[in-house]
């Protein structure tokens, strides 16, 4: 769940979305043949519950072969992540580009007993905050972003993603 900086990329417009303090362009790009993946209109809920000012955002639903070329072309890491956060405008409006790679995400979904869509919701809210500027590299930080994620994800209906499997250090309510 990193945050890779300045990345080329072709964005054709797909579909609108209205936000009180601005509007998100939320593009949609289905680069793997998983299964079980979100629609768009679930992005769109996810996006629109994290974003704080207006966006224009795509979100990339990729294999492990690409997942893996991003993760160590952007970050020097030989190996696929689940999410990658490209920020191409810190904003607002914000503008950047998500990369999720489906067979980590519904592995870890596995892994960790959680539900395929309540981690993919997850960690679209997480790369989202990265997008805008929310980092988790420095403990208190972390816990911020973490609160932050819980928040959005409870108003979505899901449970605390780090109930369970705490990855960044466990928060206190």
């Amino acid at each position: 769940m990193k945050t890779a900086k300045r990345a080329p990329r072709a964005r054709p417009a797909k579909s609108a979305l209205k936000r009180r303090r601005g509007s998100v362009q939320l593009t949609v790009q289905y680069a793997t043949r998983a299964r079980g993946v979100p629609s768009e209109s679930d992005f769109r809920q996810w996006v629109r519950a994290a974003i704080e000012d207006g966006a224009r955002i795509t979100v990339r639903l990729v294999g492990l072969t690409e997942g893996r070329a991003l993760n160590r072309d952007y970050r020097g890491m030989d190996y696929a992540t689940n999410v990658l956060t490209f920020v191409l405008e810190d904003g607002p409006p914000y503008d950047g580009d998500l990369a999720l790679c489906a067979p980590v995400v519904s592995r870890e979904a596995r892994e960790q007993g959680k539900d395929v869509m309540a981690h993919y919701a997850h960690l679209t809210v997480h790369g989202v905050l990265h997008l805008q500027g929310y980092e988790h590299e420095r403990e208190p930080d972390a816990v911020e972003m973490e609160k932050l994620e819980t928040r959005i994800l409870e108003r979505l209906g899901y449970p605390d993603p780090y109930a369970l499997h705490p990855h960044h250090g466990r928060h206190t309510q």
